[in-house]
């Protein structure tokens, strides 16, 4: 996995969120705020963390 900033409000990594998702079972947008903040200042980041939720659900 490819790991970079997805977050720059909160500077956090695709590592960070992939983890999350993983060991706490996270299945939604905001389950992913609440946990880890990415997304939730400006946005911006909201439909790349989508993905990345989409991608982790496969493996």
């Amino acid at each position: 996995m490819e790991d970079y900033e997805v977050c720059s409000c909160n500077s956090i990594n695709k590592s960070t969120i992939v983890k999350a998702i993983k060991e706490k079972g996270l299945t939604t947008l905001e389950e992913v705020k609440y946990e880890t903040t990415a997304g939730s200042v400006c946005g911006g980041c909201c439909e790349e963390i989508e993905e990345i939720l989409k991608e982790t659900k496969r493996d």
